[in-house]
């Protein structure tokens, strides 16, 4: 039986408002949006190929994964909806902790409470990225694909922008993979 579009754009809204509510961060929230999308709406090729195209173009990550999600699973009306259910959670949480931090402004806790959350967030990104990394490889890793990792690697700490060290991945890719 097939669904109706309005039941697929509350399903969209309501996956995006979910991941977007639980994982506010754009990269820590892909994880949490690959479980909820693979499977359901998308194939987990076509994930990650929207996870890789939504680092290749510029501005926010997560918003140009809900709209490649969005439109994969309900067309324009999809992108909207997608849109709406990743903007309300932090546009919402954004002006309360705004509210809050004008009244503990000047607390000293604070910038202790900034340095303890560092080492959580370069966690979560390690994770992600090794899940990424697991996902994307349907074959054993071999030397190929090592050797994009490091050239990438090399080419992050060189301070390449990252649009560009994924297009060169990609081609890279095609080259390697023939």
């Amino acid at each position: 039986m097939k669904k109706s579009k309005f039941s697929l754009w509350l399903q969209l809204l309501w996956m995006f408002l979910k991941v977007n509510l639980l994982s506010p961060s754009g990269p820590a929230s892909v994880g949490l949006l690959y479980k909820e999308a693979v499977g359901k709406i998308m194939s987990e090729e076509r994930f990650v190929e929207a996870v890789g195209f939504s680092n290749l173009i510029p501005g926010s990550e997560a918003l140009k994964l809900a709209m490649f999600v969005g439109y994969a699973a309900g067309g324009v009306p999809g992108v909207f909806t997608a849109l709406l259910g990743a903007v309300l959670p932090p546009t919402v949480m954004m002006l309360v902790v705004a509210v809050l931090l004008q009244t503990v402004q000047h607390e000293g806790w604070l910038e202790g409470f900034v340095a303890g959350m560092s080492p959580a967030v370069a966690a979560l990104i390690v994770v992600v990225a090794w899940e990424l990394f697991r996902v994307g490889q349907t074959k054993k890793i071999g030397k190929r694909t090592l050797l994009i990792a490091v050239l990438s690697a090399i080419a992050f700490w060189l301070e390449i922008p990252s649009p560009l060290v994924l297009l060169g991945a990609g081609i890279l890719g095609v080259i390697l993979f023939r």
